[in-house]
């Protein structure tokens, strides 16, 4: 187990030990904070579109040549 492995298993134990009400408040917390709601955004739009087939970068800048021109 790494440390960043490590530290995330003991803060989610400490979420897990909280009172319904307590957690309650952890996730509103979570929530309202705009660049936490935005990583999240992120980390499921990348899960989601991670089976998507994919293409070589220099294929698609040369594409967007091509309709620029």
């Amino acid at each position: 187990m790494t440390t960043t492995q490590a530290t995330a298993e003991v803060f989610w134990t400490a979420f897990r030990a909280l009172k319904k009400k307590e957690r309650g408040a952890v996730v509103e917390r979570l929530v309202s904070d705009k660049d936490f709601m935005e990583e999240l955004y992120d980390i499921v739009l990348l899960e989601q579109r991670k089976r998507e087939p994919s293409r070589p970068l220099e294929e698609y800048l040369a594409e967007r040549r091509k309709r620029r021109v």
